[in-house]
């Protein structure tokens, strides 16, 4: 698979800040939040099967991740800690989220405005110890 997209030389989740860094071996180091990459991900069950099918991801401000699991050569599998795991962030993906990242969040907060929902989660939050 050929790839137009820096391969990542490191990753490392910041549990409080409850951010993903990703670092390129040229040196240069990105921090995308767990809240971001989860309302982006790239799975069939939020980006729908094309056109408008998408889901608007609602109420995950406090989203972590329970575990992160390299595939094979090419992506990462993210767990969040709301039980959603079914995406697969490749390097080319992952790249064009830190790239379009003001863009993307502008839409995403427009959308959120539009649907009359909220980024914070509904009802009381439990947490796992």
């Amino acid at each position: 698979m050929s790839t137009t997209a820096p391969v990542p030389s490191r990753v490392h989740y910041h549990k409080k800040a409850r951010e993903l860094e990703i670092g390129y071996p040229d040196g240069s180091s990105h921090r995308l939040s767990v809240e971001y990459l989860r309302v982006f991900s790239p799975s069939a069950e939020v980006r729908g099967h094309g056109g408008e099918t998408a889901t608007l991801q609602v109420g995950k401000k406090n989203v972590g991740l329970s575990n992160i699991t390299q595939a094979g050569r090419y992506a990462l599998k993210l767990h969040f800690d709301d039980g959603h795991d079914s995406g697969l962030y490749s390097w080319e993906y992952l790249y064009a989220l830190i790239r379009d990242h003001d863009a993307n969040w502008a839409d995403y907060l427009k959308r959120l405005e539009d649907a009359g929902a909220s980024r914070e989660p509904l009802g009381i939050e439990i947490k796992q110890l």
